[in-house]
């Protein structure tokens, strides 16, 4: 029996073992592979602003604890003054210097280093700063999980940086700002861990007399 045209190009289109060609493959796993790559980037920018989210929470925790330190003390001591000129410390540098008050003349920081180390659930922070003959000092203090602060561990010796978060903090006094009989003190808080670009600061003011 005669086979009709139609059944002949049916016959034509048909692939034995009804499999998919090679062009067919290949640009299925590209198409694949370009859903896979765009995945992996949301991924990874969520993560990296997951992480940038919490960094910049520590930092105003960090900023807000500092300020609120400044405010505790009275107007006249040393590490709010400012005996001499407009301003005291800096944003842009590293400050230590002497500072006289009613004849009372105190070795003032106005920075230091803020070490972040979760361990066992816990958060163990160290300050630095210079102490009056120009060494750093170390002093730790351990946050636990029911609310326990300890007392300040005061050392000479630098912790571990391995998986802790290192900040560093610097403030400066501006007198009569922004109005006269005022002072300003504003706190800038910058991650020193070079990787995280852009880099992660945060600056708080506060108003006191």
């Amino acid at each position: 029996m005669a086979q009709s045209p139609c059944s002949e190009k049916s016959g034509r289109r048909q692939r034995p073992g009804g499999g998919f060609t090679v062009i067919e493959v290949l640009v299925a796993s590209f198409i694949l592979i370009v859903g896979l790559v765009a995945v992996a980037g949301v991924v990874g920018a969520t993560l990296g602003n997951t992480a940038r989210s919490e960094y910049m929470t520590q930092a105003s925790t960090l900023a807000t604890e500092k300020l609120e330190d400044l405010n505790r003390y009275p107007s006249s001591d040393p590490n709010v003054a400012v005996p001499n000129g407009t301003s005291a410390g800096s944003l842009t540098s590293n400050v230590l210097q002497d500072v006289t008050v009613n004849g009372v003349t105190e070795s003032v920081n106005y920075y230091d280093e803020v070490f972040y180390s979760p361990t066992e659930g816990a958060l163990v922070q160290t300050t630095s700063e210079l102490n009056g003959n120009g060494s750093t000092q170390y002093s730790t203090i351990t946050y636990t999980p029911n609310g326990t602060i300890s007392s300040p561990v005061i050392t000479t010796t630098p912790p571990s940086s391995g998986g802790s978060t290192v900040f560093e903090r610097q403030w400066m006094i501006e007198l009569n700002q922004p109005v006269t009989g005022v002072r300003r003190i504003t706190v800038l808080v910058t991650l020193e861990n070079q990787q995280v670009q852009p880099p992660v600061t945060f600056q708080l003011s506060m108003v006191r007399p």
